[in-house]
């Protein structure tokens, strides 16, 4: 990942408060014309600190989304296993968010399914599939807080 600096690091926040900004009212916000915005977020989106835009749903379509947390261990920690791990559970989009912990397991996902079944297939289907996993541990979100 390349060093992130004062501009590149304002982009991201107007970004995440607003992906859908245009590229010239982001531009005035860092402080840029819209030629060189532009190619800063594509240098952004090439180098992977960018990795994708996405749209967060409220209502009807959100609420028949079912949150599972997901904590997976693995059998080993070295690198070839997390590597192994990690592009295959990327594969999936099922997965929503990932993160490498530390503590007692070694990932947190979470993921979005129709429900029980759904997860029941998830959990056969990809989840017990990813490489090198020992154990898998589950919890479904009542409802969000935030």
């Amino acid at each position: 990942m390349p060093e992130l600096d004062r501009i590149d690091r304002a982009l991201i926040r107007a970004l995440r408060r607003n992906a859908r900004i245009t590229n010239v009212a982001l531009a005035a916000e860092a402080g840029l014309s819209p030629s060189a915005c532009l190619r800063r977020i594509q240098m952004l989106e090439a180098s992977g600190v960018i990795r994708g835009y996405t749209a967060l749903i409220a209502g009807a379509a959100s609420e028949r989304a079912h949150v599972v947390i997901v904590r997976i261990s693995l059998e080993r920690q070295t690198e070839d296993v997390l590597n192994a791990f990690e592009a295959e559970v990327r594969k999936h989009p099922e997965v929503r968010e990932c993160y490498l912990m530390t503590g007692e397991e070694d990932y947190l996902l979470r993921l979005e399914t129709e429900g029980a079944g759904d997860y029941e297939r998830v959990h056969k289907e990809i989840l017990s599939r990813l490489p090198g996993v020992s154990r898998i541990n589950s919890s479904f979100a009542i409802r969000s807080v935030i």
